[in-house]
């Protein structure tokens, strides 16, 4: 890339919630550019803020003072409309508990985002379904119902979902939470190669070990940044599903 694309930008950006007489702060003035092309983790403890960061960043709330830019553009003016066209052109998102409507295949639910798209026709939205599903390892499973899958495999459906609208950003919250190691490397695979692609990842984790599959850690403590830095021995995570591998093969010959 022969320049940096500021892709995400926010300026003192503030969110505070009214508890009885206290004001109480999620966010205190935090500043913060994304360029495009970046797989960031954001870590934190619990009440850190970096949920309310992640929920502002993802246009499902509004900060209380400070400036969202998105592409050079005000994200804050936009109405409902604005915002919800903007969710679903632009964004992309996975969450802990894969949110799958359960009577539902795997290539329907991909299918969701587009239906709220009256200019996508019914072959074009089963063609890019079944599109997504593929780049996630799961062209076998298009009809296969959310309970006949596997966690791994219900969070492959949950990212073909994310992906089906071409997104500049995937939005993530703790996507590895409910899965196995194997399992957690595998979508940090995934995640490796669209962003290899060319998307932004924007992924919050309270593991360490899955944050350093990220190109950068941001890290989160009473509503305040108080680390950003890049990862130093970034995992790849090929790489570290050849040592599971290998130390299966290794067990299973002793």
């Amino acid at each position: 890339m022969a320049e940096t694309e500021n892709l995400i930008t926010v300026k003192d950006l503030t969110k505070t919630y009214q508890t009885g007489s206290v004001e109480v702060f999620a966010l205190k003035a935090i500043s913060l550019t994304i360029n495009k092309g970046e797989f960031v983790a954001i870590m934190g403890a619990s009440g850190s803020g970096k949920s309310t960061f992640m929920n502002i960043v993802g246009c499902l709330d509004n900060p209380t003072n400070g400036e969202y830019l998105m592409e050079g553009k005000d994200v804050l003016t936009r109405d409902k409309d604005e915002l919800a066209e903007l969710r679903n052109s632009k964004l992309g998102f996975v969450f802990q508990s894969f949110n799958l409507l359960p009577r539902t295949s795997a290539q329907e639910n991909v299918e969701l985002p587009l239906l709220y798209n009256n200019k996508v026709e019914a072959s074009v939205r089963k063609q890019k379904a079944i599109e997504a599903l593929t780049s996630v390892g799961l062209a076998d499973r298009l009809g296969a119902m959310p309970n006949e899958l596997s966690g791994g495999q219900q969070q492959r459906v949950a990212i073909a979902r994310a992906l089906v609208n071409a997104p500049l950003i995937i939005m993530a919250d703790e996507p590895t939470g409910n899965l196995d190691s194997k399992t957690s490397y595998e979508i940090m695979g995934i995640f490796q190669k669209l962003n290899d692609e060319g998307i932004t990842v924007v992924m919050v984790t309270h593991e360490p070990d899955i944050a350093q599959f990220a190109k950068s850690n941001i890290v989160f403590k009473d509503g305040k940044i108080i680390a950003n830095h890049a990862v130093k021995d970034r995992k790849i995570a090929m790489e570290e599903l050849k040592k599971i591998a290998n130390l299966t093969d290794e067990n299973s010959t002793t």
